[in-house]
């Protein structure tokens, strides 16, 4: 799963720090999250959804062979 969640961050000026603590997770797993090596779990995609507020699905997305 791919996402926009670097663009969207750097859009509200977020840090990963920041954004990591409006979600509760570690600044370590919105890097990977960016880096496509961690994929959200469903509450966490929504959280983050919020904070951007913008439909999962505008930041979240499968790629053809998914």
């Amino acid at each position: 799963m791919k996402n926009n969640i670097k663009v969207e961050r750097a859009m509200l000026g977020l840090t990963q720090e920041e954004l990591a603590i409006k979600v509760s997770v570690s600044r370590q797993t919105i890097n990977a999250m960016e880096a496509n090596k961690y994929v959200p779990s469903t509450v966490l995609a929504l959280k983050i959804a919020r904070v951007f507020k913008k439909p999962v699905e505008s930041i979240f997305f499968l790629e053809e062979n998914e």
